[in-house]
């Protein structure tokens, strides 16, 4: 057994369409971040010299560039995350291959925290998903709604007259203003929306855990009726889930 003074780290990317994330975990410990437009080879290139990672896993919702690519090939034991990627629970989604890779990352996050027990994650966003997995560790699918910032666009896109209204704090229910009756519609609205699925899923599971993540996370912290876990960069962890699953796996006797 690896002492954990000599424990090894691993190196996990999450490459998204605005910006990619890439974390230093040791063991289930998050302990580097960065954050990047425009994720280069020395980026990586320091990470590797400052922690010496040796295991390294990439989820992207776009092509990787062939440098980076080729990078992480030759400099770690490297996979990326796919539909057919070994994962520590069971898959029920009946099109994996359609399933976002930030949506199973944040279950296998979900069920590592909370083992044993009914978890819903809410992924609060550009988009917001719901993702429920049981006490038996099947994955059953969830939902895909539009998040906050896309429900202020659309009243604007689709309409005339209504105004672009940027997310702001707002108290109340009843707008005085048009600006101030959107913000009630949008921030009420989906508060009520959080709610309203929570409890159809704690009325079907008993004793279920709430887990909510994601850019608009703060928003729904203390606003929300039922009792929730705030978890950020919940994809991250789920991905340094996966992979020391892989590890593991690799490293089992034939």
């Amino acid at each position: 057994m690896i002492s954990d003074s000599i424990q090894p780290y691993n190196l996990v990317i999450d490459y998204g369409n605005s910006f990619t994330k890439v974390a230093i975990f040791k063991k289930n410990e998050q302990i580097e971040l960065i954050i990047s437009d425009n994720l280069q080879i020395s980026d990586l290139a320091f990470l590797k010299e400052k922690y010496l990672p040796v295991d390294a896993i990439v989820s992207s919702v776009v092509d990787l560039p062939q440098q980076i690519c080729n990078f992480l090939e030759h400099e770690f034991n490297f996979i990326e995350l796919t539909h057919t990627t070994p994962v520590p629970i069971i898959n029920q989604y009946r099109t994996p291959k359609t399933l976002g890779r930030d949506r199973l990352s944040v279950v296998v996050a979900a069920y590592s925290i909370f083992p044993g027990q009914p978890v819903l994650v809410i992924d609060a966003g550009t988009c917001v998903t719901f993702d429920f997995i049981d006490a038996d560790s099947k994955y059953h699918g969830g939902g895909i709604a539009p998040g906050i910032d896309m429900r202020f666009k659309a009243l604007h896109t689709f309409t005339q007259r209504l105004p672009l209204v940027k997310n702001q704090k707002f108290e109340g229910l009843s707008g005085t203003t048009t600006e101030e009756s959107i913000l009630s519609g949008v921030l009420n609205g989906v508060i009520v929306e959080f709610d309203g699925v929570i409890n159809a899923y704690q009325e079907n599971y008993p004793g279920l855990k709430v887990i909510v993540t994601g850019g608009d996370v703060n928003f729904f912290d203390k606003k929300l009726k039922s009792n929730i876990f705030a978890v950020p960069n919940l994809v991250l962890k789920g991905l340094n889930v996966i992979l020391s699953f892989n590890v593991n796996k690799q490293q089992e006797p034939n």
